[in-house]
């Protein structure tokens, strides 16, 4: 007896499964062969779990019947032809395929109408009936952006002109008056400088209230290096105003940042080493300022001091300062000062162009010794410049997607009995690939062209080193026309571990001793973010192009940059 009632039950159950797992098929016609075309390019779902799931088909192709314009379709009873064939018939009938919709020219801009249709009238536009539901939401978001978020629109009073045409009434339903900005209030960062609202990100009171433009112009606070944003932004509305709620974060913006480098001295097989040490303070004030203190010390027995200071702003209006001076030291040879101020102003958060004054003078330490190369010289120029940022704040190992720096500088040199004009340009452009989650490549491009009838050694161009052309040491080549290429392949293990290769290339034209080079740098290196900073090791052998390579001209370069 418990045998046979085991039987039945599973008899049972595997009965029950075949009923309720059945596949349930779906077919629609046309009332003829073009229209069963036309509803078979919709790709509509032919197998269905339930009969439920068809009347939901059924109801999903209606609806995109009628955005496509069959708006008069009819559709028959669902017909169960057997246990799992369902079939349902309809007549597609007139296909409408514009609409003259009219509108109150009181309401609405033309200048937004001509946007989304090429025929606009004073009184009514024309649109293709499939892009109705876009064009609608384009004139609301439109409509929002002016000041009323609360606005809505339709269209009503839908009839047919012709077999082709409709017309309709667009509804719009709005308040009187604009939502305007009335109050931004920041919380997390109190002190986050005003100014950065109104000229930064470009939000002031009595603006427009439109939180869409709101979002899109916050998430560039994720660009600032001193502030970032904690959640997207708030908005209490009252009977009579608009409060505007930002939360931020101060971020660690200070930056220290050394490297020591050694190698091995050609002369006398000694070691010798070189360094520096490069502070950068950002926003100690809350007023959004920077200021950069460099002093450097290389195995060529030239020393630089640059402090370099930037007050964005100024008096509330959209223009900052930048001030800099930069002392340059080679042995017993010359000294060199280059003092510059420029005005700036920032397009936008990526965006910034200058304009200033440069003043240069290099006295000779040799008054002893006759040479016509080093000389006093005074120099004066005036500058224009303009840089790109953009930055990728997600990764800590490399904050800089990429940038571009251009300068140039015309002006006088002054010696004691001639004046000579010169031109300078100067440029720094930089760009990651990321070719995915771990695998990217750096590319940079650095230069500098200086145009003069003659030319002094202590105004000539000087670069090299971990900075440059890797594999060379500090400041050790000087041009009058240098370009360089640094290339890595870079391979992050994680988050905080990367490592590189290194292949630099550089030509360099110096037109006081007539000479032409092209230098390579090759190596491999890897970065380490610590607790106390990025830390960083390269190792690069230099060569000119017809010098054997030699491993005694191989260089290590060590730096530690750490953010406070």
């Amino acid at each position: 007896m418990q045998k046979t009632l085991f039987t039945f039950i599973l008899i049972y159950l595997t009965f029950s499964t075949e009923v309720f797992c059945q596949t349930l098929f779906l077919e629609i016609n046309g009332s003829n062969e073009t229209e069963t075309k036309i509803i078979d390019s919709l790709n509509y779902l032919k197998t269905h779990k339930d009969y439920f799931s068809i009347k939901s088909e059924i109801e999903f192709i209606q609806n995109s019947l009628f955005k496509k314009g069959y708006i008069e379709h009819e559709t028959s009873e669902v017909s169960k032809i057997n246990d799992s064939l369902f079939s349902t018939t309809i007549n597609l009938r007139t296909k409408y395929k514009t609409v003259h919709v009219y509108y109150n020219n009181q309401l609405i801009n033309k200048n937004i109408l001509h946007q989304i249709s090429t025929k606009v009238f004073d009184n009514y536009f024309e649109l293709p009936f499939k892009q109705i539901e876009n064009a609608l939401k384009f004139i609301n978001a439109k409509i929002t952006e002016d000041g009323f978020p609360f606005s809505t629109l339709h269209l009503d009073n839908i009839s047919i002109e012709n077999k082709t045409y409709l017309k309709a009434n667009l509804n719009i339903d709005s308040p009187k008056e604009k939502r305007l900005v009335n109050e931004i209030i920041i919380k997390g960062y109190e002190k986050f400088p005003r100014s950065y609202l109104k000229h930064y990100l470009k939000i002031k009171k009595n603006q427009a209230f439109d939180i869409t433009t709101i979002k899109n112009k916050t998430e560039q606070l994720n660009d600032l290096r001193f502030a970032s944003q904690i959640k997207s932004p708030e908005v209490l509305f009252s009977k009579d105003s608009t409060s505007l709620y930002l939360y931020l974060e101060k971020s660690q913006s200070n930056n220290f940042d050394g490297f020591l480098g050694f190698g091995t001295n050609e002369e006398t097989n000694n070691i010798e080493f070189d360094g520096y040490l490069n502070l950068n303070l950002t926003n100690n004030l809350n007023f959004g300022e920077s200021f950069r203190l460099l002093y450097k010390s290389d195995e060529n027995d030239q020393k630089t001091f640059n402090v370099n200071a930037t007050l964005p702003y100024i008096f509330k209006t959209p223009i900052g300062l930048d001030f800099e001076l930069q002392i340059f030291k080679r042995d017993s040879s010359f000294t060199t000062v280059d003092q510059s101020i420029k005005l700036h102003y920032q397009i936008n958060s990526k965006h910034k162009i200058y304009t200033g004054i440069t003043n240069l003078e290099s006295n000779n330490l040799l008054s002893t010794i006759n040479t016509s190369n080093i000389t006093d010289y005074k120099t004066s120029y005036y500058t224009i410049a303009y840089e790109y940022i953009k930055p990728q704040s997600y990764n800590l190992l490399f904050p800089i997607n990429s940038n571009f720096y251009f300068e140039t500088n015309f002006g006088n040199r002054e010696q004691t009995n001639s004046s000579r004009k010169q031109t300078q340009l100067y440029i720094d452009a930089s760009k990651i690939f990321n070719l995915n989650s771990t695998n990217s490549f750096y590319t940079r491009i650095n230069g500098s062209l200086l145009s003069s009838d003659n030319y002094l050694e202590n105004e000539l161009a000087r670069f090299g080193g971990i900075n440059s052309i890797r594999g060379f040491e500090e400041n050790s080549l000087y041009a009058s026309t240098y370009g360089l290429l640094n290339t890595e392949y870079r391979y992050q293990i994680s988050n905080s571990i990367y490592v590189h290769s290194i292949i630099d290339a550089a030509y360099l034209e110096n037109n006081i001793l007539n000479t032409q080079e092209k230098l390579f740098g090759y190596g491999f290196g890897f970065g380490i973010l610590t607790k106390a900073g990025v830390f960083k090791l390269n190792y690069a052998n230099g060569k000119l192009q017809n010098q054997k390579f030699k491993l005694s001209n191989s260089k290590i370069h060590i730096s530690l940059t750490t953010v406070f």
